[in-house]
């Protein structure tokens, strides 16, 4: 505590410390950076929910929004089907999705195939969601990418008409 205490132009006393280095450690920049840490990545991982990887057939519709989470049934390239990310055979899913509809009968589903699946399999996984009572369906594809120069979303350019033709006199 050695020190030197002057009194100012006012009169008052200020008294002078000599620097000594703090031992503890300031917690409060840390504590900052993981809650930012932790609000990204509150915010990334749904934004990250994977699910069972498909090649999804390209189309050029726009997408359907809605309020709730869908349920996702998935076809994949080895025929197996997915109600989210659990695997189940066709009567299974069957029995799942009557107790799901039980639960919430407005209950939004999307299906996903791989787009070497056949018709008729995606026709019989439709036939079960459609039997097990549901009636707010989807068809999942991948978004189209636009050709090049023009805008996502722009309307065909129309095609011009045919020149008109005049018939040649026979002789």
């Amino acid at each position: 505590m050695a020190g030197v205490i002057r009194t100012g132009a006012s009169g008052t006393r200020f008294r002078h410390r000599r620097f000594t280095p703090m031992s503890e450690i300031n917690v409060t920049p840390l504590v900052d950076v993981m809650l930012v840490l932790l609000i990204i990545f509150m915010i990334t991982a749904p934004l990250l929910q994977v699910g069972v990887p498909v090649d999804l057939p390209k189309t050029s519709a726009q997408q359907v929004g809605g309020k709730d989470e869908p349920l996702v049934v998935t076809v994949n390239a080895k025929d197996e089907i997915f109600l989210g990310e659990t695997k189940h055979e066709t009567e299974e899913l069957r029995e799942k999705l009557k107790a799901v509809y039980a639960e919430k009968p407005d209950q939004r589903v999307f299906i996903r195939g791989d787009k070497s699946i056949n018709y008729g399999r995606m026709m019989e996984v439709m036939g079960v969601v459609i039997d097990s009572g549901f009636r707010q369906l989807g068809l999942l594809g991948e978004q189209a990418q636009p050709p090049a120069g023009k805008p996502a979303g722009a309307a065909p350019a129309p095609r011009p008409a045919p020149a008109p033709t005049t018939p040649t006199p026979r002789r």
